[in-house]
């Protein structure tokens, strides 16, 4: 069993930067494929980025690359998400998610565990 915490959220204007945090529980992180993805109002939830959990191959939806940044530190328990030049269509309810051994996917029915989720306003 593993529980995931994010942190980092809150409001920025748009063009600003914000970092999420999840921390995960257990001794196994380095076994986990992490994950991000975010729900907007009135929206399904999508997949943002991905990071494997042995060569730390790192994927990215077509509408965050080149702006958002994923990361992991292993000793730490911990995956980042760096997001830069934010915009107001980033506004949602960001949510860290693990998959034991898994190829970076963008398919939430393949993450096994996730976490309460992070809100993230950009004003414009």
């Amino acid at each position: 069993q593993v529980q995931l915490v994010e942190s980092g959220g809150g409001l920025v204007q748009a063009g600003g930067s914000l970092r999420l945090s999840c921390v995960a529980s257990g001794r196994t992180f380095s076994s986990y494929t992490m994950g991000w993805f975010r729900q907007a109002p009135v929206k399904e939830r999508e997949f943002v980025a991905a990071i494997t959990w042995n060569r730390g191959t790192r994927y990215y939806a077509d509408s965050v690359k080149g702006r958002f940044t994923i990361s992991r530190d292993n000793a730490k328990n911990t995956v980042y998400l760096q997001m830069n030049s934010l915009k107001s269509e980033d506004t949602a309810i960001y949510y860290c998610a693990a998959r034991m051994y898994g190829v970076g996917s963008e398919s939430e029915k393949s993450y096994h565990y996730w976490g309460q989720g992070a809100q993230v306003t950009v004003s414009s």
